[in-house]
């Protein structure tokens, strides 16, 4: 259990963050959320706290984490919130899978300024209170597109950029105690996926509770700095710590040879 624990969770109004916050707070943790949209974050749940955040704007940032401070140092930060996905449809046409000379620029620009450097600022933030005190964790949302070309260009150096900085991060807090971890999920049954259910294989997909299950064992292992610097698949760690889905199944751990 995360008893006492002070959660944060970027971009977690919806999708993943959504489940990995809800799951959190089931484990005992007092989860803060930040989303842009006031009433999506209105209905998060019981035992979090909604915080309008735009993680674009440092002001805003800066400002959340400062309300967060308030309740005490945060023990986990779960870095999720991420820009690109929008606007799949640009100008009547979907660019998504375009090489990346056809891409539109702002993709790049998105995936950069609200994932990775968004990532890099909320840990700038956690990260004293957790040096102080000698223990934390900070998980860096991430996707096999860090290793295999998925989706385009600006996805993958993205992702990459992402495990890369958790990396160098994990080897300068490594001597304080503080673990980072990137984390891959599988299929997750997002609102967007299911969504598009009818067209998609979602036998061995993942709840978005299942990813915070993951994070939640990480977050409860008193030898969690084992995994620090590592990229770390969900299910694997469903295997590892013992726990299932939400619905009792147990997703198969892609490779990437089969993503």
């Amino acid at each position: 259990m995360l008893n006492g624990q002070v959660a944060v969770v970027t971009g977690g109004s919806r999708g993943i963050g959504r489940g990995v916050a809800g799951e959190l707070a089931t484990h005992g943790a007092k989860v803060f959320v930040t989303g842009r949209t006031a009433s999506d974050l209105a209905t998060i749940g019981e035992g979090t706290i909604g915080i309008r955040c735009d993680h674009t704007v440092d002001s805003d940032v800066e400002a959340a984490f400062a309300r967060i401070a308030q309740d005490g140092p945060i023990d986990v930060l779960v870095n999720n919130v991420w820009g690109g996905y929008e606007r799949m449809v640009d100008n009547g046409e979907f660019t998504w899978m375009k090489p990346f000379w056809q891409q539109p620029l702002w993709r790049w620009d998105a995936m950069f300024a609200a994932g990775v450097r968004a990532h890099y600022h909320a840990s700038q933030l956690a990260a004293p209170g957790m040096v102080a005190r000698r223990r934390g964790l900070i998980v860096n949302l991430s996707h096999w597109a860090a290793q295999k070309h998925l989706g385009n260009v600006a996805y993958g150096v993205s992702k990459a950029a992402t495990d890369k900085m958790t990396a160098h991060m994990a080897a300068e807090l490594q001597p304080h105690g503080v673990a980072v971890v990137s984390l891959y999920p599988g299929m997750v049954r997002t609102e967007k996926v299911m969504a598009s259910a009818a067209w998609l294989d979602l036998s061995n997909s993942e709840s978005p509770e299942f990813i915070g299950r993951a994070i939640a064992a990480l977050a409860a292992d008193s030898n969690v700095m084992r995994h620090t610097g590592k990229v770390l698949v969900a299910a694997a760690l469903a295997l590892d710590y013992g726990f299932i889905d939400i619905d009792g199944k147990s997703p198969r751990p892609l490779t990437l040879a089969d993503v």
